[in-house]
């Protein structure tokens, strides 16, 4: 795949990003690239290779989901500035 000039000032206007039209010809360059790096990758065979998080096996440390302290929506709603029906009442933002 081969990205030209114009679809190159196409991909700026929808990054929204300006780019004067004689810098247009290095940019398109420097996408094919990047497409051309990514073409070597699709070359690479991983049939077998599992998908991994990190780079060493590792599993995070988990904890009990216990509830440690509870029941304290009234000294929780004092901070709020406007508390209606036992929830935080915030203006509207939505037309």
């Amino acid at each position: 795949m081969s990205i030209d000039t114009e679809t190159a000032a196409r991909v700026a206007k929808l990054a929204r990003i300006k780019v004067e039209d004689d810098a247009l010809p290095a940019l398109a360059n420097e996408f094919n690239t990047i497409l051309g790096f990514i073409e070597q990758l699709n070359e690479v065979d991983v049939d077998g290779v599992e998908p991994m998080v990190s780079v060493e096996p590792m599993r995070l440390k988990r904890r009990e989901d216990v509830v440690t302290e509870g029941d304290q929506a009234d000294r929780i709603l004092k901070n709020a500035p406007d508390a209606r029906e036992g929830f935080f009442a915030v203006p509207k933002v939505v037309e």
